[in-house]
Formats: C-alpha cells, sequence, structure tokens
C-alpha cells in the first residue's frame, strides 16, 4: 500500500524549504548516487538481461540501459537543476485596485506529484530532482522492465536526502508490480495533486480515460521531416540522418520524412547511400522511383498506410513525396501526435507557412526534432514532452510543477456591493 498521507505530510514542509535547503539536499543527492554507481549499474544490468531475455527490442534496451557515462549524465542533469532559479515565491504580477486593495500573483508549488512512467531508469532521478526544486513531493512509478534499477536509484536518492537533511519522505517509489498501483494512485483524489503519465500510447490513455485526478497529458512521439524544394541537401541529410539514428528509441526521433517532389531525386539516393544498411525504409511509390539504383543492403519496402500513423521507436523511416508545402501540412496535421515536426529550407515564407500551420508543440526550421528534450532547452531535465495545450506543452520543466497564490493586502477595506 502507498502511504500518501506520509507524502503530503512532506510535502507540506518540503513547500516552506529555502532555495539553499533544496540545493543543499539535491547536491547531497548527487555524491550518493556517484558513491552508489556500482550497485547501481548491477541493477542495471538485470534489468537489461531480463529485458533481453523477454526479446526486449535494441532500441528500447537501449533507453533501459545504463552505463557510467549515463550516471555521469544525470547526475549533471540534477546539477544543472540546481544552477536554476528556485521557481518558487516568485511575485508574477502586482497591482493595486481602485479601493486601495494591493494585489500580488506568485508561484507555490503545485504539490503531490505522481509520474508514471516506462522502461528509461534515468526518469527516477530527473523527475525526482524536478519536483524537489520546485516544492513538490514526488511518487514515481516505472515499469517493471526497469524495477531493480529505480529501487537502487531510489534508495541513493534518499540516502543523499539523508546526508544533506532533506525531506526523505518526499519521494516514493511504488514498486510492487502489481498493476493495480497505477488505478491506486490515479484514484488518490485529495492526495494526488497531478499524475503526469510518459510511456507508450496504451499507458498514457489508461491514466487519461480512468484517472480521478489531474493529469498532465504527454504523448507519443510520431514526428515528421518535411524536406522543401528549396532545402539544403547536404544539411538535409545530415538532420535526417540524426533524427533518425542518434537514438531510434527516443520519442523525439523523426519516424516519417516527408519529400517535396522537386528535392525526392537529389535527396533521396544520398540519404539511402548515408543511411546504407542502418535503417529500413518505407517508401511510398514516388520515392522508390527516385531512389534509382541502390545497393542491395539498403532494405526498402512498400509503405502502407499503417506506417504513416506509426511510431517506429526502431531504425525504420518511412518516406513520402508530396507536391507542395500545403500537401506536406495537411499529412502532418493528419498524422502527427503534435509532438515535434521540422522542416528543412532556404525559403522564409514557407518556414512561417510551416510554423504558422502546424499544429505541434514544437516546430523546427533547418535542425533536427531531437532537440525536443528539457536539457537541451534549458530547463536541466524534463518530465516528459506534454502534447496537450491545457497548462503544460512541449517538454516540462520547473515551471510546470508550480501554481500560483494570490496575496491581498487591504487597510480596512470592505465590500460595499
Amino acid at each position: 500500500m502507498i502511504d500518501f498521507t506520509l507524502l503530503k505530510t512532506a510535502q507540506t514542509r518540503l513547500a516552506n524549504a529555502t532555495r539553499e535547503q533544496k540545493d543543499s539536499a539535491l547536491k547531497a543527492v548527487c555524491g550518493a548516487i556517484d558513491g552508489q554507481r556500482v550497485s547501481i549499474l548491477a541493477a542495471n544490468e538485470k534489468d537489461v538481461e531480463k529485458a533481453r531475455s523477454r526479446g526486449m527490442k535494441e532500441s528500447l534496451v537501449d533507453r533501459l540501459s545504463l552505463n557510467h557515462a549515463r550516471i555521469d549524465g544525470v547526475i549533471q542533469g540534477v546539477e544543472s537543476i540546481i544552477r536554476l532559479d528556485d521557481p518558487i515565491g516568485k511575485t508574477i504580477a502586482g497591482w493595486r485596485t481602485p479601493n486601495g486593495l494591493f494585489i500580488e500573483r506568485i508561484t507555490v508549488p503545485l504539490g503531490v506529484i505522481a509520474i508514471i512512467y516506462e522502461s528509461r531508469p534515468n526518469v527516477t532521478v530527473d523527475a525526482f530532482a524536478l519536483a524537489y526544486k520546485a516544492g513538490c513531493a514526488a511518487l514515481l512509478r516505472g515499469s517493471s522492465a526497469a524495477l531493480e534499477s529505480n529501487q537502487a536509484l531510489t534508495t541513493a536518492i534518499k540516502e543523499g536526502l539523508s546526508v544533506g537533511g532533506g525531506e526523505v519522505q518526499a519521494l516514493a517509489l511504488a514498486d510492487s508490480g502489481d498493476r493495480g498501483e497505477v488505478d491506486e494512485i490515479i484514484s488518490a483524489r485529495g492526495f494526488i495533486d497531478a499524475a503526469i503519465p510518459r510511456g507508450r500510447r496504451e499507458l498514457i490513455q489508461r491514466v487519461v480515460r480512468n484517472a480521478r485526478v489531474p493529469v498532465i497529458e504527454t504523448g507519443e512521439g510520431n514526428c515528421h521531416i518535411f524536406v522543401d524544394a528549396s532545402a539544403d541537401i547536404e544539411k538535409a541529410v545530415s538532420i535526417v540522418e540524426n533524427a533518425k539514428l542518434q537514438k531510434p528509441g527516443a520519442c523525439n526521433a523523426v519516424e516519417t520524412l516527408l519529400v517535396h517532389k522537386d528535392a525526392a531525386a537529389k535527396l533521396l539516393p544520398v540519404l539511402a547511400k548515408r543511411l546504407g544498411g542502418r535503417c529500413e525504409l518505407r517508401c511510398d511509390d514516388f520515392s522508390r522511383a527516385a531512389l534509382g539504383d541502390i545497393s542491395p543492403k539498403i532494405l526498402v519496402k512498400p509503405a502502407e498506410e499503417s506506417d504513416w500513423e506509426a511510431e517506429f521507436l526502431d531504425n525504420i523511416l518511412a518516406v513520402k513525396t508530396v507536391t507542395n508545402l500545403d500537401e506536406a501540412i495537411a499529412h502532418v496535421n493528419r498524422y502527427g501526435t503534435r509532438h515535434s515536426e521540422a522542416i528543412l529550407t532556404n525559403d522564409l515564407r514557407n518556414a512561417e507557412e510551416f510554423f504558422d500551420k502546424v499544429d505541434a508543440a514544437c516546430v523546427y526550421t533547418n535542425a533536427s526534432t531531437r532537440f525536443t528534450d528539457g536539457g537541451e532547452f534549458g530547463f536541466g531535465a524534463e518530465l516528459g514532452i506534454s502534447t496537450q495545450k491545457f497548462h503544460a506543452r512541449g517538454p516540462m520543466g520547473l515551471d510546470v510543477l508550480t501554481t500560483i497564490k494570490y496575496r491581498i493586502v487591504g487597510n480596512g477595506q470592505v465590500r460595499s456591493r
């Protein structure tokens, strides 16, 4: 059973902690993670072995895996959060009414946050650190695939909080492995102030449909890159290669490449050669013809309707040729998940029209979609990528974990009507 009361009580104390107190505790957490990296890596290896034995595809195993460099990255992420301004207690606005009341709008912690996520153990640390800096308690519920890793990381975090004089009870890990835990969490009205699911569509929709607490909805990433007729081909090849192959299992990896018909013959043979045998291409008829004679190592299949709406999370790229910008925008808005979309072009008007008409949290011009990330945006880390439009959108950092409180100061005023 999850002790929601303990979390709520700890959050009440944490809400009044100073920046110095919170930062000191987070510094101690960095030290504890560094000091326990051997046990963390040993636990992670158990998760990886189990995942491979169950047939998990390698792109997802990569998301699950930790090594010394990735632990260094986790620690650096916490350190970057420490350097950020305290988001709590900021006066956003202040004004005086005609009757003399002085009103201020001030940021306060959102409360107890439940993060329900899959696979990636670094989320355990990122989510905790962002919540703690924002004065929020965090209830974490990771997937069974990362259970050993999450337990080891939580042990290190709690040791750091204890050493650093922090609120040890402001973090809880739901680790029974029972699917009923999720239902318990999203039904805890009065104890959970917001739930944030991140992972597969099935998980997110289960939380959205069944939650009795407020939900900040993240989304899958069926991301597109449109190569316009005026695009620089060399840059386009490098951007698509990066967006597809740097980390295929990430939600900000490109899944569909849209190519203007006037750029197809110039781009696609060069791109296919660059990708080599590392990526399967699923092409419409025009795109396949534009490839010409290519090496047998390059796997090309006919695209099906289902490919346009797929989040592959794998070394697969759907390719479609379009006749103009309007067709590209219509395709993106029909099949995209409102996550991250990009246009590669040297036509400023086309870039502006793409930005104005594409419905997505992040819209890029001449850059890889892989930059949709809290760390890359300067947030230190992220809770996920929100694809909704209410309260939060795009990479979610500290500001998402705040709400407002009004302070009204008077001098004896009473309301007369």
